[in-house]
């Protein structure tokens, strides 16, 4: 099985911040904008070096949402930053109206996402956020796993016309995808080849699961393992083709368990090749204030967990 290593550390919202600055380096169209979070979302490389282009709108999400889609008119590229609770449920009605039903090429970048952004409890931590996104006609929803994808990412859906709703956070997670990696839109990764579950996850849990792959070898279990940062457009080829070599799935993560990753797999399945499948995600409840390795572990969030789920749901095939 194919091992992968960190790299060191690093936090996808600086990778954002990467990507963002280097945009601004290559792209006069794409502008950015922030509800009053410039540090957190890694703005402030971008905000320095184009301050022509970027605007600081305060706390007025709402706001910031309508003038990204109105700048959009002018050929303009707009990336709005704030948290992933803010970026969505606060202005769902904004969204739905101005961007996604107009098709506004608007590139909505939620930072802080899921219980990772740890201490800040559960008024903070959205789970719904994916769900509420993949739901809007002419969204796409990506969430990347580590520093490199997520800057990759970032580059990437500036060339896509139309909105995106860009999903990262905050803590340092393990760096292992490569630096030189293009980011393909609706594309699947597939990180290791195996024969006996496959295992499919995103964002935060793709390292988790990747550990957890070696784990299941350890004891004899040969899992495929596919990164999927890509939830719409979902790659459903990726998807079948391992689910029909290894006749169950497991699915997992940083997310309610309703809407989010697991529910799109599973639609698929039931569609084209019912197979077992377990889904490794918040089981319908908020979280709460503690470190993210904590809430990681007491929602069962994390590589044990994965095992868990991949034991059983290959003895249900």
């Amino acid at each position: 099985m194919k091992k992968y290593t960190d790299s060191g550390s690093k936090d996808t919202r600086s990778g954002f911040g990467a990507g963002l600055q280097e945009l601004g380096q290559q792209n006069e169209n794409v502008v950015a904008l922030c509800a009053d979070l410039t540090g957190s979302l890694k703005m402030n490389a971008f905000a320095d070096e184009n301050p022509d282009r970027f605007f600081q709108v305060g706390i007025a999400e709402a706001n910031m949402m309508g003038i990204a889609a109105g700048l959009t008119i002018g050929g303009k590229i707009p990336f709005t930053g704030t948290f992933a609770n803010f970026s969505t449920g606060r202005v769902y009605d904004q969204i739905r109206q101005s961007i996604a039903y107009s098709g506004k090429n608007v590139k909505i970048c939620a930072s802080h996402a899921g219980l990772t952004l740890g201490e800040d409890g559960a008024t903070h931590q959205i789970l719904e956020d994916i769900g509420l996104m993949k739901m809007l006609p002419h969204m796409v929803v990506i969430n990347p796993c580590d520093y490199n994808q997520t800057k990759a990412a970032t580059i990437a859906i500036a060339d896509y016309d139309g909105p995106v709703y860009l999903r990262f956070g905050r803590p340092k997670v393990a760096n292992f995808t490569s630096a030189d990696a293009k980011f393909e839109i609706g594309k699947a990764d597939v990180l290791t080849d195996g024969t006996d579950v496959t295992i499919i996850a995103t964002g935060h849990l793709v390292w988790e699961a990747l550990q957890a792959a070696e784990a299941l070898e350890a004891a004899g279990v040969s899992a495929e393992v596919i990164g999927m940062a890509t939830i719409k457009p979902l790659d459903e080829k990726a998807i079948l083709a391992s689910a029909s070599k290894t006749g169950c799935v497991v699915t997992a993560e940083e997310h309610n368990r309703f809407g989010g990753l697991g529910e799109s797999v599973a639609q698929t399945l039931v569609t084209n090749h019912p197979v077992p499948q377990e889904f490794v995600a918040v089981n319908d409840s908020f979280g709460e204030s503690g470190t993210p390795a904590q809430l990681m572990e007491k929602y069962g969030l994390n590589a044990e967990a994965i095992v868990a789920a991949a034991q059983k749901v290959i003895s249900r095939k």
